[in-house]
């Protein structure tokens, strides 16, 4: 494969590093197998008992946004995922305001992260202040993310097996329960279409948040520039990542609904831990506890800072954003400012957010749901009008497939989020008219 400088007229600073099964694992532990464990009391309100059926809905849309990723990731082997795609295979502007966008999702999950993990943790340590949490586990990851990507793609192997442990337990003690206990019922087909409960514009708002648990498959895109086995790499590890993550989310969401029949829960962000307490006792609900507080506090924070910054560097190396978030560390090959200011961000908006996970949830979505729909314009122009592509399924059904998709989600999403989302591309774009119309800055791709 020709270097990406060569091609691009960028230099290659980043390692080359990881291997394809390198970059699964990054995926499902952005994707966190147990990511339901933290946020299922939502979604099951919101969809009315029927949270499987949320999480299969997401799984298909995020199938099609699978596919258009790795379409792109073959044209442009670049960081920068969708900014640098939108900017390539459409327009340098739209680049710009697709990455402005899907800044609003990578920018914010860290701090969402920590606040899951936090109300994991504060029934078992009530003594321990959130902002320490917050402060603790920033201070981890991003000693992580400064050491190498080789550094944190050694520490996602162990952490993944973990997880996948106590998935593992909860299945079967679940399966045990319900097929077994004092009021063996079996699984039901309500979690999955409830036909006095169901609505579609219901569900798909339920959608708005389960879909959350699937946006670490895109992160596997800013490292492509990481990717040693050439520019397929990116397309299967995310399209693995995905399939293998979204079963689980299905099947784990679908024994715990049938579960928590007849309950009513303390709050939602409890709902999943005195929901496997019914199973395992009160063993199995501190186990669920901690695994939701290292998992998404630890492993996927650690995958999302890292994600976050690599497209900060893109966008500050082409001079988008301040040209100082291009830095790399001459030593440990990462960048680091971008690691830094990734830090600084996430503890203020952590702060800040602290009790409000579902209208965080949704803000992050509005911005990761926005930059898929400019993807998915993306593959269409590239492929389709420029290259007249004759591939009419991958290059023009999917794409169109996943945009409505995707679209009905964010019109179906709660009116403060698009509120929020709007301000902030609003906020996007007086940034870009000061930088072009008054700093006269200019970019220059050696296309």
């Amino acid at each position: 494969m020709m270097p990406v400088e060569q091609n691009f007229g960028y230099k290659q600073e980043l390692k080359r590093a990881l291997s394809i099964r390198d970059l699964v694992v990054y995926g499902m532990i952005f994707m966190v197998p147990i990511a339901p464990f933290g946020v299922f009391g939502y979604v099951y309100e919101d969809a009315r008992g029927m949270v499987p059926l949320a999480y299969l809905i997401g799984m298909v849309a995020m199938f099609f946004t699978a596919m258009s990723y790795w379409s792109m990731s073959r044209a442009f082997p670049v960081a920068g995922s969708v900014y640098a795609y939108a900017q390539r295979g459409i327009h340098e502007v739209v680049g710009f305001f697709s990455g402005w966008l899907i800044l609003l999702d990578y920018i914010l999950v860290p701090a969402l992260l920590y606040i899951v993990s936090a109300a994991a943790l504060q029934p078992m340590v009530p003594g321990v202040p959130a902002w320490a949490w917050l402060t603790g586990f920033i201070a981890v990851n991003t000693l992580i993310n400064l050491f190498g990507v080789e550094f944190t793609a050694k520490a996602n192997r162990y952490i993944l097996v973990a997880e996948g442990i106590i998935l593992a337990v909860f299945i079967v003690l679940g399966l045990v329960a319900l097929y077994s206990g004092d009021h063996p019922t079996g699984l039901t087909l309500a979690p999955l279409y409830n036909p006095e409960k169901f609505s579609l514009s219901v569900v798909v708002g339920a959608v708005s948040i389960a879909v959350l648990s699937f946006l670490g498959f895109d992160g596997i895109s800013t490292l492509s520039e990481e990717s040693r086995d050439g520019v397929d790499s990116v397309g299967k590890a995310s399209l693995v990542a995905l399939l293998v993550v979204g079963a689980l989310f299905i099947l784990q969401t679908w024994i715990a609904v049938d579960l928590a029949r007849g309950m009513s829960f303390s709050n939602n962000d409890v709902a999943f831990y005195e929901t496997a307490a019914r199973a395992g006792g009160n063993t199995l609900k501190y186990a669920t506890m901690w695994a939701t507080a290292l998992s998404w506090g630890i492993a996927n924070a650690l995958v999302a800072q890292a994600a976050i910054s690599r497209i900060l560097y893109a966008m500050g190396r082409d001079r988008k954003l301040p040209h100082v978030l291009a830095k790399v560390h001459p030593k440990y090959q990462t960048p680091y400012v971008s690691t830094l200011l990734v830090a600084a961000v996430s503890l203020a908006v952590g702060l800040a957010f602290a009790s409000h996970i579902d209208s965080l949830s949704r803000i992050v979505n509005f911005g990761a749901l926005s930059g898929f729909l400019v993807l998915h314009l993306s593959v269409i122009n590239h492929y389709m009008i420029r290259q007249r592509s004759r591939r009419w399924v991958l290059h023009l059904v999917f794409p169109l497939i996943g945009l409505l998709i995707i679209g009905y989600v964010l019109w179906q999403m709660d009116w403060q989020a698009k509120a929020i989302g709007l301000a902030w591309l609003g906020l996007g774009i007086a940034y870009y008219l000061v930088s072009t119309r008054v700093l006269k800055r200019e970019v220059q791709l050696e296309l």
